[in-house]
């Protein structure tokens, strides 16, 4: 008989870790931008489709040094007391879950922001990139009393919110590598905090036991209601890699395509989460 679907437990990031992983994807995500920018073409690759809704590549740059921007950007203006303190009442799998809501919204001020960089330089977006990175180098390093900041989905804990960053860079880092045929080298803690991040998001949208999902070498999660396992070899496994997972997790990949492309291997009468994905639209 099906047992009851346990409630997840929320996982904890490590605070100093995450922040030092944000800051080497950050900079992994510059050397992308950076060799896009000195290529010959590069005003035509930036003007060309990233794959993500109607952005172009640069418009996707554009969103993400925006995104990045509001994390130091929260920090001084409570610092500064021109914001005032917030208590945290939202974790991460509940930011991460309604992330997709105001994704129209955040689409039109990424495209906003775009249209102020017409006709400059293509290098002025590695410009931008890389004073938000010391803006966010600073902030990060002197935080003060700040200890939780405002979000459109409510208000989570700083270091809560930092993963959120992180979530970003690395998943429009893969974006821009993807579209404009680029290799980004994303920082390993941070990979690696993603992909527990939305491992975690799917176990509080599918709660229960009776599917086992790997995604080696960072995360196993059990989910989908149903009998519980509880020893030996699961009836129900679905494997993966990180990027595969963090694709279909935010709708690049569709589970059909990955188990076409053999990118994910599914055993078992449950082992098929197609109804739980994307996480993230």
């Amino acid at each position: 008989m099906p047992s009851a679907p346990r409630k997840p437990r929320v996982r904890s990031f490590d605070p100093a870790k995450v922040r030092a992983a944000l800051e080497g994807q950050v900079r992994a995500v510059r050397d992308v931008v950076a060799v896009v920018c000195a290529e010959p073409d590069a005003a035509a690759l930036l003007a060309a489709p990233s794959g993500v809704g109607k952005w172009t590549a640069g418009e996707l740059i554009t969103h993400l040094t925006g995104a990045l921007e509001l994390l130091p950007r929260h920090i001084e203006a409570q610092r500064s007391g021109e914001s005032p303190s917030v208590r945290a009442d939202i974790t991460l799998p509940e930011y991460a879950a309604g992330s997709g809501a105001r994704a129209a919204e955040v689409a039109e001020r990424a495209v906003a922001a775009a249209e102020g960089l017409a006709g400059r330089e293509p290098n002025s977006l590695v410009d931008a990139l890389d004073r938000v990175a010391e803006r966010l180098s600073a902030a990060l390093g002197d935080t003060g009393s700040v200890k939780a900041v405002p979000t459109g989905l409510g208000a989570m804990s700083l270091s809560d919110y930092v993963v959120t960053r992180l979530l970003e860079a690395v998943v429009h880092g893969d974006d821009l590598a993807t579209a404009t045929g680029t290799v980004v080298r994303h920082d390993r803690q941070a990979l690696a905090t993603v992909t527990r991040l939305l491992a975690d998001v799917l176990a509080a949208k599918a709660p229960g036991g009776s599917v086992e999902v790997r995604i080696p070498p960072f995360a196993v999660i059990q989910c989908v209601e149903g009998p519980q396992h509880t020893r030996g070899t699961p009836p129900n496994v679905v494997e993966t890699d990180p990027i595969t997972w963090i694709r279909l997790a935010t709708g690049r990949l569709t589970w059909g395509e990955a188990l076409d492309s053999t990118a994910v291997t599914a055993s078992g009468e449950r082992a098929d989460l197609s109804a739980q994905l994307p996480l993230l639209t």
